[in-house]
């Protein structure tokens, strides 16, 4: 018998190690954000333990062996258990509505923060610590446009400093999450998300993603240090002394999947490197989104922008049939007018592929395994001329 209920304690032993960093924060939003929790939980309880109080009560009380127990098969209504059932509830959820409306709006991750700690206000002439992000497969990229550096898998923050992170993803979403700091909000390709948080105790703490992402997602970790300023300081000299040089070029394998990447320092980001990978054109050969729907809110490129199309479909498995149902094409607008006179009297010509190579992707075979993906370029309609 003492041994089965040993064997029943066991599974605690699991959760031994567990550090409660969501009630122990470091920071003031995930501070109020715990005590959202905490008042939640404790409005609950209030529900929760009666009923379970009673359930015990009245299941002792009417077992069989109780042949004292009360006996009443003609009742059918009881106001005062009516207003008691239905009353407690209601006020219940009316508090715990009130809690989730304001702590809604004053934990909003886009809201910038009104106060560095409980006792400390923000004055009115301060700058945040702007961070950009850039979740990738699968590792965290680091941005510091102030300092012109950049960082794989660490953060670094002053202590009493807020922090505004403007993040993106290479590819899935991904949630950049620091318990100690702030609440979290996705990273999606192509779009731009606010998060904004502040740490004020100094220590190392630990970041990661908390939205699945595929094979190397649990290596998506990191640690974010919050140093004071000097320390701060030095740190940022450090990236720069040890840290190389991130251009598109570089970028553009370290965008690549991979998995448990060492921490990694550069020393100098490229001017305009945030905005080519938010828009998703680093490599130069497309045209970048915010250009596209500038132009799109302009009309387009209209009836001379349909005559420059090249159609591309692709062989998924060698089966020739197309991965979406329809053949996919892409249009190779005109940048000048002497672009779109060239078109007119032109004779028909082939468009040559801008990039012929296999897709790529983590867990793909390599180019010329049978199962790889092939692209196939078709002639462009007649008159379309190659820019």
């Amino acid at each position: 018998m003492k041994s089965l209920r040993l064997a029943a304690l066991a599974p605690l032993l699991l959760i031994a190690a567990c550090k409660p960093v969501v009630l122990a924060p470091a920071g003031d939003v995930a501070a109020q954000q715990r005590d959202v929790l905490v008042i939640s939980t404790l409005l609950m309880l209030l529900i929760i333990i009666p009923v379970i109080a009673l359930v015990i009560y009245i299941a002792w009380k009417y077992r069989a062996s109780n042949q004292d127990a009360e006996y009443d098969p003609k009742f059918h209504h009881s106001t005062r258990l009516e207003l008691i059932i239905w009353a407690a509830p209601l006020l219940i959820i009316i508090c715990l509505g009130a809690l989730t409306w304001v702590g809604t709006h004053l934990l909003d991750p886009y809201r910038p923060l009104d106060r560095i700690s409980k006792n400390t206000p923000i004055e009115a002439d301060y700058q945040p610590l702007r961070v950009q992000v850039v979740a990738m497969d699968w590792k965290w990229m680091f941005i510091y446009p102030e300092e012109g550096i950049a960082t794989i898998n660490e953060l670094a923050v002053p202590v009493d400093r807020p922090v505004e992170f403007s993040m993106t993803a290479t590819s899935v979403m991904n949630t950049l999450y620091i318990p100690a700091m702030a609440g979290m909000i996705y990273a999606m390709p192509a779009m731009e998300t606010k998060l904004n948080g502040v740490l004020n105790n100094e220590g190392v703490y630990d970041g990661f993603s908390a939205h699945y992402s595929g094979h190397g997602f649990s290596h998506m970790r990191f640690k974010a240090h919050a140093m004071q300023p000097g320390d701060y300081d030095a740190w940022v000299e450090q990236v720069r002394a040890e840290g190389s040089v991130l251009d598109r070029a570089v970028y553009t394998e370290v965008e690549r999947p991979s998995e448990a990447v060492p921490v990694t320092y550069y020393s100098t980001v490229e001017p305009g490197l945030w905005h080519a990978i938010l828009n998703r054109c680093v490599n130069g050969t497309r045209m970048c989104m915010d250009e596209m729907m500038a132009l799109d809110s302009l009309g387009g490129f209209e009836s001379l922008g349909m005559m420059n199309v090249t159609e591309v479909t692709q062989k998924v498995f060698t089966r020739g049939k197309t991965p979406f149902g329809s053949a996919p094409v892409t249009v190779d607008a005109f940048c000048t007018v002497l672009d779109s006179e060239r078109v007119y009297g032109s004779d028909q010509l082939i468009v040559a592929a801008k990039d012929s190579r296999p897709l790529r992707g983590h867990g793909l075979q390599t180019p010329g395994h049978p199962l790889t993906p092939v692209i196939t370029l078709l002639t462009a309609p007649k008159g379309a001329q190659a820019l």
